[in-house]
């Protein structure tokens, strides 16, 4: 697990070296000491994981976090810092820790290990779960229990016949995580859908037709060009 420190405090870096140097399956691949720095060598290396201070200069730890986040959605952040007032800010970027100094050393191995085995399970299991980020945690979410992906305002939402997830990835990133399946059709720039779950097509304007899925309310929009693309793919023109 490749993990990057970002913290203006020297001793402090020093000591999550020191831990991360001695645990097994981790290797820490840079250091900065502002936060501007912190973006720009984390794009450079992408890192799996990042510790971030949240007092930084230049430009703090919050707001590389979201900078980082733009650039490489997959990368855990974990929040190193005194100053609990700014945890609801961290959680709002899908901090996976917020650990308050000072802390204990076993509490920083715990905050790795976790994340570790997290990655394993989602590396292990690509094809069949994709792993959503949030306040909680991580959630897995079951690729054939997905009906429909879609984008409303700043979130992107998964429906299954059970559940709901949102989620601030956006869709080309969701598309990517399905590894362009063929179970999944995307049908317009704000919908991707399961062909096999469609019942219903019928019109909703001159160009544009509504989907209707079996196992949930929600509907999709789909182009006239992407219907002729998805009748071509089911063979049913």
């Amino acid at each position: 697990m490749r993990i990057f420190i970002a913290d203006d405090d020297a001793g402090m870096r020093m000591v999550l070296r020191g831990i991360i140097e001695n645990m097994e399956g981790m290797q820490l691949i840079g250091e900065a000491a502002d936060g501007a720095e912190a973006v720009r060598r984390c794009l450079e290396l992408k890192p799996d994981v990042v510790f971030l201070d949240v007092k930084m200069p230049v430009m703090d730890g919050v707001e590389a976090a979201k900078e980082i986040s733009a650039a490489l959605p997959d990368v855990i952040k974990v929040f190193c810092t005194a100053h609990s007032d700014y945890m609801p800010d961290a959680f709002e970027v899908y901090a996976a820790d917020y650990l308050l100094k000072p802390f204990k050393t076993d509490r920083v191995r715990q905050t790795l290990r976790r994340i570790h085995k997290t990655l394993a399970k989602a590396r292990t299991t690509p094809a069949r779960t994709i792993m959503l980020k949030n306040r909680d945690g991580m959630t897995f979410v079951p690729v054939s229990d997905i009906l429909l992906i879609y984008r409303e305002g700043r979130q992107s939402y998964i429906e299954t016949p059970s559940e709901s997830y949102a989620t601030s990835e956006s869709l080309n990133d969701l598309w990517a995580k399905l590894d362009n399946s063929s179970d999944f059709f995307r049908c317009h720039r704000a919908y991707i859908i399961k062909p096999s779950a469609i019942t219903k097509v019928h019109p909703y304007g001159r160009w544009t037709y509504l989907v209707s899925l079996r196992g949930t309310e929600k509907t999709a929009l789909i182009t006239h060009e992407k219907l002729k693309e998805l009748q071509e793919l089911m063979g049913a023109v």
